[in-house]
């Protein structure tokens, strides 16, 4: 302790908050795995025609009516959803802790979670989820694949420190899954 404050008067304010960091985030995991945020489903060239017609069409009815701020963002959004639709989600770790859940290098506590919901598929294709409602303004929903990992386990100990509740898809869960997000 003493190496880290005499560090911390030579080289300023930047490595008392890195120092800061380093100890309030948690070292010990209850349970590790690795998961996408959401399946890849490869999309067929008719799909991209579909896009880009209903893109240009709406830019176009959009300078009709002489919106012309709104067609540009209606090709903006259309070309940053053709250019999301092509990438393949990255792998993101998860690692559940005492202080809640760290997603890569991100914690999520849970004193500021508000609910969780353990989703499962009817048919047991799928591995089940557990959707989080959180104090964030960022990311106020997340859902978290529970493959590689005990389920039950992860559910029990979310229990312990989150209140459990109903979870239903929003509607823009709803308008990704009919894009095929």
């Amino acid at each position: 302790m003493l190496h880290s404050a005499l560090y911390t008067r030579v080289h300023g304010d930047t490595v008392l908050r890195m120092f800061w960091y380093h100890s309030r985030m948690p070292r010990d995991a209850i349970a590790e795995w690795e998961g996408r945020e959401y399946d890849h489903n490869p999309k067929s060239a008719d799909w991209y025609w579909a896009l880009g017609i209903v893109g240009v069409a709406g830019a176009i009815a959009a300078t009709i009516f002489g919106n012309y701020l709104f067609a540009l963002l209606i090709i903006i959004a259309s070309a940053a959803l053709a250019v999301h639709a092509t990438k393949e989600p990255p792998v993101h770790r998860f690692r559940l802790a005492e202080q809640g859940l760290v997603i890569g290098e991100e914690l999520h506590p849970f004193e500021r979670m508000i609910s969780f919901s353990v989703l499962e598929d009817i048919t047991g294709d799928l591995p089940p989820m557990i959707s989080i409602k959180t104090e964030s303004w960022l990311s106020p929903h997340l859902i978290i694949p529970l493959a590689g990992v005990d389920a039950d386990a992860v559910y029990a100990y979310f229990l312990e420190h989150v209140d459990e509740d109903e979870h239903r898809h929003s509607f823009t869960d709803l308008v990704a899954a009919w894009l095929g997000f």
